[in-house]
Order: structure tokens, then C-alpha cells, then sequence
């Protein structure tokens, strides 16, 4: 709908002049976003119509939403880009599986919709290279929740690409938050004025006139219609104006006073339309002439409020709305039975569904079991939204109480996956209130403990444990997995948490599995053992467990992985540390779920960092780093890890406390020197009785407590880290052991166990831990006046420092061979022209230094390989470079 005066839009010069620039942007080959937010009936259609004429030279592919209780994941999205389906054979083929299963191309696992947002973006990028595009959303706030978060993801990484993306939407803020915007507020008075007297009728009274722009305060629609609620009288005269409700209400008002003046046939068009979620044309014209209608003669009726094209539209969402909701329930209800019988039962199932339950007046089995296979596809397609609307409809048609029951446990938990923690509890009580047994009753209670998880209270972990232990007499298989969730859940915590205490005791009880334990039973067990047997018991079923992962099926990795990377640690075996990280990373990655990515990056990056590979550990930061900032997900803190060994102050002392920050620090100030600050950050990380970092803190806090005199902390912490390392054979912890045992050990005991920590420590992967040991052995013996063989272990450990990027260390390590007489190299580097890196530059130059091609560069940061490339021009003229192969050698070796 344009409100447009003899010369352009009425009043909208200023929008107009930005609308112009972002056209000539986009043909001069740079990217646009640009969210236009306003009232409804403000103009923000017709300024996308203007938009759209002024695109000279530029393909437009173009969508208007619909405003419906029916959620299709994915419809705006599949709208949008229908034009551009046949090249879908040029992307890389899980980008191209994920676009084809969400737009019913065909069966596939439901994918991350990050993945899908990839594969947009890389749509959008192989076509813009044929020539500039702009895409158009109007009514951008009907959006389906799954194309919304789709559509913000790839808004915000159009850099590169002649690519725009314009949006109409009546709020701000949600998944559009933070992009460019171009608020529509009302018109000034004098074009307010203007667009009155261009469209009134005649004889329209001045005080009227005044009236009538005062109360539509801008708004070009209201000024449009208000003066309809006018008797001719009135419009003289200017007695009795309505001046009640608020302004859209007033504006549907005056939509809904047209329609009750049209005959039965064109009233009748005009509901079927408002109920038909798509706006197809030709299932509305069946549904009409089921109902009796002649089309044609009806539509010629309407008074211009319909228009049939390749969509039937409303001449504004207020007159679709104001039509629907001012029918009677008879009348809707016969119209969604007309559209349900008209509608193809299989390429339009889902909406033959949502129709027959719009139609029914009363519960209907029949319709309830269509609806739960709609959310069947639905959730196969990814749209958790819409199984989830799909799921509650079908609990309120649903007459059985056991079935009843069943569909609300279902509705609940797809509620949870989709976000909607309230709509999910809402679905809770109905089933814990209606379940007539104790096993659904069961599923209920673990619905409600995955919320509270979901939402992260504290008292998730109790409920989860009182969920498991209703299912465990029902579904053993279930409550088991329910027993872990919970584990893992409360393991966040302390490890003296009661929660924690009580979860690993329950699960101590559990009967055996039936058959051979699964690799999950295998962890079960070996979680529950180290919390209420201590780690010697533990170590051997989570060594079991961890090679079992090797062999783990796909699906069940992805759901109890970060439990076993979590405590994988415990059994002191980096080997398989490094390989359960690596694989969980990988196929988290390949299948696209993106929301366990980060967690397994973070680790993998850990691993990295602790096995002196700081080069690699950087990429995987970066690349987690990327997937949390796509997915809104917190970044894990792991790569803090890397900073304290590089000795990067202060961006290794983060100021946040919690297991990680405190045991980080303490590897930075030991590394440093400043072993007051380094016993302080061990003993705060060592209080917090966490399973894991805690125990890696305990040797930094040996090494400080040692140094500033304090012995009595120094045997506390190494008793700790010996109860911590019983029953672990592995060169890791006895060759950590060691090292920590001769910091307190006389002196004919202290130079055994030395040799012993660099014998274990050589044959594992720990290379900073090595060069560590080297460092206090050659400490040890240049106090003792061993010059000859202190200089030995020095000059090794520094040379290790330096090669592997530890600059605190190594300076620690040049500070003691100075002191027995011998120069070394500062391990620090001067400035670099690295340092003018952006923080996104340095995660492509670190990725393409590991040997990734732009389109893999692309998919680990969310960005199309035009951007990389983009990237990679601005990378090579701050490095002075002029290919890839020049970035690892213009990057220092350490990051």
C-alpha cells in the first residue's frame, strides 16, 4: 500500500534518500542491512515498494509474512529463496542436505539451524557473484521463529557480498536486535495534511481535517481511513467523531465497518483469505466455491481490500486480522473445514491438520493424531516451534487422559527445545495432573527438571535426581540417562555439593544394566565412583568408558559427550584425553550441532594448550569463539589456559573467579615469578572443591606455597594431589606427582625424583609440563652451587619455553642461566604486524595458517568465502604478504 503524492511518497524524503544509498551500495558491490521499524499502517510497505523501483540493475527476491497461529519452520526462509533452489547442487554438501531437508527436498536428520544460516549466507554469496541482490521481508515481526533466527544470523555476517537485506517489521529488537535500523514515525503535520486532502472525499469539514491528523498522529493508513467511520453529517459538521480505542484498533475498526457493508459473497472471500496461513490462491478458490461462492463475482466486491497474484494479499495485516476475528465461530470454523477439505493431503498435510483443528468445535481423536504426526515433520525439519504449536493443539483435542498425558509430556519437551520454558510449564502440570500412572507421571517430573536446567536454577540437578528415580522401576534405560544428565548437571558445581553427594550414591545403587553396559552406563559408573569412592576406584571404569567412546554411536556422543569430556581428565591419560576431545569436536561439527560445539572446542583447545601445540590451540579457540558469538552462546573461559602458559597479563587474570580463572592465574604468577599472587589464585581455586581443575591447581600451589616459605600448604596440597593421583599408573600423574614431591623432598630424595618427573614427563604429550620440570631441577641444582648441570636443565628448559611460546617461563628460565653465568635470548618478541590484526583477521590468518581452504575458513566462523577472501586482502597488506603460504612465517610460531 503506497501513500504516495503527485511527486513520490508524502512526507518520507528522508527515508527515501537512505533507501537510495543502500541501492547504490549494493550496486557498487558492498553489503547492506538496513531493519525499517514501525507502527502498523506507518509506511513502511510502500517505502519497501520505492526501494524496490529505485533497485535499478539489482535481482530482488522479495517475501511479505503472513500473520498466523500457524508456525511452518522455515516458510519464510523457503519463500524467500524459492527463486534461487536450483543452486543448491553448487554448496557444499551438508550446507546443501541442511537447505534441502528443511525445505522438504528431502529426508534428513533436522539440522542445526546455524548450519542452515551457513548455508544461506553461502547461497547468497554464489548468486551475488552473477550480480547484486536485495532481499525484501515485510511484515517482517509474522516470521516464523526458525527463518527469524536464521535470517538475524546472516544479517549479521553480510560484509563482502553485493548482497542487501532490507526488513519491514512493526518492533524492534529479538532476533533482529543491534542490526542497522530506520525508524518510520509518523508524518509532520503540513504532510499529514497533505495525504488528507490527496485522499478525502469533498466537503470534509477544516475542523474535521485538523481532527483527524491530530488523532492519527502521523500515521498515513489512520489518515486514510478515519475519515471512513465519517457519516456524511458528521464529515460536515464534525459532531460525534469516535475518538475511542487506540489508534490501530480505531484503523481496524474502519477496516471492519467496510467489510459488514459488503454483500455475503465478498464477506465470505474475505474469511477464507484471512484463514488461509500461505495466501494461495488456488486453495482459496476452492475453498470459496465449496462454500458456495462464485470467485470472481466476490472478488469484484471487496472494495479493494483483497488482491489476487502470485499470493493473495490484504491491503494491510490490520483488514486481514479485523476480517478473522470479527466472524463468528460457526463461520470460521466452516471455513477452515472448507480450506482443510481443499487443501492437497500431501504436499499441504500440515496445514490440512492445522485447519481440521481450527474446525473442530469439540475434542477429536482423529485430529489430534494428525496434528502429532505435523509435528513429527516438523521436527524432522528442525522447527522445534512448530512441533512444539503442533503438540499443544493436539493435547487440547486429545480425549484419552493417557494420551492426553503423553502428547502434553511431548508438547513439554519440544516447548524446552524451542525456548519456550513457559509454554513448557504449562504443559508440565497438565501432564503431572492428568498422568494416570507413575511412569508418565515420571516423564513429567524429568520435563520439568530439563526446564529448570534449561533455565539454570539450582534446583535442577534435585529435580532430575527425583525424575530418575520415578522412571527407574519403568525405563531403566531412561532413568539411567537421567541419573547422568543430573550428574553432569550438579558436577558444575562443587564436588562436595549435597546434590552431587546424593546423585552419585543413588546411581552406586542402581542395579546392573541388562546385557553389556553400554558406554554410557560405563561413565554413569565411573562418575558416581569418583565422587563417593575417590579417583582410584574410578580410574579404571573411566578408562574403560573413554575407549568404549571410540565406538559410541553418533547420536549418543552428541548427548552425553560433554559429560565424559568432563571428567576425561580423571584419568590422567592425555592420549586419550586429546582423541575423546578430537572426536566429540568433529562430529559435533560435521552433523552441525553447533550448540555442543564450543564446549568440545574449548576442551580440544585445553588439550592443545596443555600439550604445547599453541598454534593449534589458537585456531580451536577461535573457532570456538566464533560458533558461541553465532549461536549466542556464553564463550567457554578454557582459553584463558593458553593465555597463562603463553604468560599474557593481564588477559590470563580475568578478574571472574571460578575453578578455571583461579587455576589460570596460578600458572601465570608462578610463571612470572610473583608467587605471593600465584598462592593466592592456587589456594581460592583449590577451596572450591570442583573434580577436576581443582585438582590441576594443587600442583601450582605446591610450587607457591614452596616458594614463599609456606611448607605446611605446600604438604596439604601435595597430600591432595597424591589422593588425587592414586591408582593413576600413568606417566602424566606420576610424572606431576614427582616434579610436586621434589619441591618438599631433602636433598638426596629431591634429585631422584626429579630425574623421575622428566623421565615420565618426556614420554607423555605435556610438553610445557616437561620443560617445567627442567626449569625446577635446574633451579634445585643451581642452588645447591651445580652450576655445570643447573645450566644443563636451564638452557633445555628455556630453549622448550621459547619454542613452545611460554614467555614467562622462559624469562624465569633466562633470569636463572643469567645468574650461573650465562647469556640467553629474551623469549619475548618486539612489536609485530600482527598486532594490527583485528580480533576476526587473527581468526582467519591463524585458520589459514593450519592449511583450511576459504570455504572450510568460512564454515569453522560462520562466514562466506567471499568474506574470507575479503579478509584475507586486508590480512596481506597489514602482514605485508602476498600469499597464503607467507602467513606462517608472518604470524609468531606461539599463537
Amino acid at each position: 500500500m503506497a501513500f504516495r503524492g503527485h511527486s513520490g511518497l508524502v512526507g518520507r524524503g528522508s527515508e527515501c534518500r537512505v533507501l537510495d544509498q543502500l541501492a547504490a551500495a549494493v550496486r557498487a558491490g558492498e553489503s547492506r542491512v538496513l531493519v525499517m521499524h514501525g507502527a502498523p499502517g506507518a509506511g513502511k510497505t510502500a517505502l519497501l515498494e520505492y526501494l524496490e523501483s529505485a533497485a535499478t540493475g539489482v535481482r530482488v527476491l522479495r517475501t511479505a509474512d503472513l500473520e498466523s497461529e500457524l508456525e511452518v519452520a522455515y516458510a519464510t526462509l523457503h519463500h524467500l529463496c524459492k527463486p534461487l533452489l536450483n543452486r543448491l547442487p553448487d554448496l557444499p554438501t551438508p550446507q546443501r542436505e541442511a537447505l534441502e531437508t528443511v525445505f522438504e527436498i528431502r529426508a534428513g536428520t533436522p539440522p542445526n539451524r546455524f548450519l542452515v544460516g551457513l548455508a544461506i549466507l553461502s547461497l547468497l554469496s554464489d548468486v551475488s557473484a552473477d550480480g547484486p541482490v536485495l532481499c525484501v521481508i515485510d511484515n517482517a515481526q509474522s516470521m516464523d521463529s526458525a527463518s527469524a533466527q536464521v535470517i538475524g544470523f546472516v544479517a549479521r555476517r553480510l560484509l563482502a557480498e553485493p548482497v542487501a537485506l532490507v526488513l519491514a517489521t512493526r518492533h524492534r529488537g529479538g532476533d533482529l536486535l543491534g542490526l542497522p535500523e530506520l525508524a518510520v514515525t509518523g508524518l509532520g503535520e503540513a504532510d499529514a495534511h497533505a495525504l488528507l486532502d490527496s485522499a478525502a472525499h469533498a466537503g470534509l469539514d477544516q475542523h474535521i481535517r485538523d481532527r483527524i491528523v491530530a488523532e492519527a498522529k502521523g500515521n498515513p493508513l489512520a489518515l486514510l481511513e478515519l475519515p471512513r467511520e465519517l457519516t456524511a453529517g458528521r464529515a460536515a459538521g464534525g459532531f460525534g467523531l469516535p475518538d475511542t480505542g487506540t489508534l490501530p484498533n480505531r484503523v481496524e475498526r474502519s477496516f471492519l465497518k467496510r467489510v459488514e457493508e459488503l454483500p455475503e459473497q465478498a464477506r465470505l472471500l474475505l474469511l477464507v483469505a484471512a484463514a488461509e496461513p500461505v495466501g494461495d490462491p488456488t486453495v482459496v478458490w476452492r475453498a470459496v466455491e465449496r462454500l458456495g461462492v462464485t470467485p470472481a463475482a466476490a472478488l469484484g466486491e471487496t472494495d479493494g481490500l483483497l488482491s489476487f497474484d502470485v499470493r493473495v494479499t490484504f491491503r494491510h495485516p490490520l483488514a486481514r486480522s479485523a476480517v478473522y476475528r470479527a466472524a463468528g465461530d460457526t463461520d470460521r470454523r466452516a471455513v477452515h473445514l472448507a480450506l482443510a477439505e481443499v487443501t492437497d493431503p500431501e504436499s499441504g498435510e500440515d496445514r490440512r491438520a492445522w485447519h481440521l483443528a481450527s474446525a473442530a468445535a469439540e475434542p477429536d481423536e482423529h485430529v489430534a493424531a494428525e496434528l502429532e504426526r505435523s509435528a513429527g515433520r516438523a521436527r524432522a525439519r528442525g522447527g522445534l516451534a512448530a512441533a512444539a504449536a503442533f503438540l499443544q493443539r493436539s493435547v487440547a483435542l486429545t480425549v484419552d487422559a493417557t494420551r492426553r498425558a503423553e502428547r502434553a509430556v511431548a508438547a513439554a519437551d519440544a516447548s524446552v527445545r524451542a525456548g519456550d520454558l513457559a509454554g513448557a510449564r504449562r504443559l508440565a502440570d497438565i501432564a503431572e495432573t492428568e498422568a494416570p500412572s507413575e511412569f508418565l507421571r515420571g516423564r513429567a517430573h524429568l520435563v520439568r527438571g530439563r526446564i529448570a536446567h534449561a533455565a539454570g536454577d539450582d534446583d535442577a540437578p534435585r529435580l532430575l535426581l527425583a525424575a530418575a528415580r520415578r522412571l527407574e522401576p519403568f525405563d531403566p534405560a531412561l532413568a539411567r540417562e537421567t541419573y547422568l544428565l543430573a550428574w553432569g548437571t550438579a558436577a558444575s558445581g562443587a564436588a562436595d555439593d549435597e546434590n552431587l553427594v546424593a546423585i552419585s550414591r543413588a546411581i552406586r545403587e542402581l542395579p546392573p544394566p541388562e546385557g553389556a553396559p553400554r558406554p554410557l552406563d560405563l561413565v554413569l559408573t565411573g562418575c558416581a565412583l569418583l565422587v563417593t569412592e575417590g579417583r582410584a576406584a574410578a580410574i579404571g571404569p573411566l578408562r574403560t568408558a573413554m575407549a568404549a567412546l571410540a565406538d559410541v554411536p553418533t547420536p549418543d556422543l552428541l548427548k552425553w559427550g560433554w559429560v565424559a569430556c568432563g571428567v576425561s581428565p580423571a584419568a590422567w591419560d592425555e592420549q586419550v584425553m586429546c582423541e575423546t576431545y578430537a572426536r566429540a569436536a568433529e562430529v559435533a561439527r560435521t552433523t552441525g550441532s553447533l550448540t555442543e560445539l564450543p564446549v568440545y572446542l574449548a576442551c580440544l583447545g585445553s588439550a592443545k594448550s596443555v600439550t604445547g601445540d599453541f598454534a593449534a590451540a589458537a585456531a580451536t579457540f577461535a573457532e570456538a569463539e566464533a560458533v558461541a558469538t553465532a549461536t549466542g552462546l556464553p564463550a567457554p573461559p578454557h582459553p584463558l589456559i593458553l593465555k597463562a602458559l603463553q604468560g599474557k597479563e593481564p588477559a590470563a587474570a580475568a578478574p571472574a573467579g571460578g575453578p578455571i580463572a583461579h587455576w589460570t592465574a596460578a600458572v601465570l604468577y608462578n610463571g612470572l615469578g610473583r608467587y605471593e599472587e600465584a598462592l593466592s589464585a592456587a589456594r581460592a581455586g583449590a577451596e572450591v572443591a570442583q573434580l577436576i581443575v581443582s585438582v590441576w591447581v594443587l600442583p601450582e600451589l605446591v610450587e607457591a606455597a614452596v616458594r614463599v616459605g609456606d611448607d605446611k600448604i605446600a604438604r596439604r596440597a601435595l597430600d591432595h594431589l597424591a589422593d588425587a593421583a592414586v591408582g593413576c599408573d600413568t606417566d602424566w600423574a606420576r610424572g606431576i606427582l614427582a616434579r610436586s614431591r621434589a619441591l618438599l623432598a631433602g636433598n638426596d630424595t629431591s634429585d631422584d625424583l626429579y630425574h623421575e618427573a622428566i623421565e615420565r614427563l618426556g614420554r607423555t604429550l605435556l610438553r610445557p609440563d616437561l620443560a617445567r620440570a627442567h626449569l625446577l631441577y635446574g633451579e634445585w641444582l643451581r642452588r645447591r652451587t651445580r652450576r655445570a648441570d643447573a645450566r644443563h636443565h636451564l638452557r633445555t628448559a628455556h630453549d622448550m619455553f621459547v619454542s613452545i611460546g611460554m614467555t614467562a617461563f622462559a624469562e624465569r628460565a633466562r633470569g636463572e642461566l643469567l645468574a650461573v653465568g650465562e647469556l640467553a635470548r629474551k623469549g619475548t618478541a618486539g612489536a609485530s604486524p600482527s598486532d594490527e590484526l583485528t580480533p576476526q583477521e587473527r581468526q582467519i590468518a591463524l585458520l589459514v595458517r593450519e592449511g583450511f581452504s576459504n570455504p572450510e575458513v568460512g564454515a569453522r566462523l560462520f562466514l562466506s568465502p567471499r568474506t574470507v577472501e575479503w579478509h584475507l586482502r586486508k590480512i596481506f597488506t597489514k602482514l605485508s604478504i602476498t600469499s597464503r603460504r607467507q602467513i606462517r612465517d608472518a604470524l609468531p610460531h606461539n599463537e
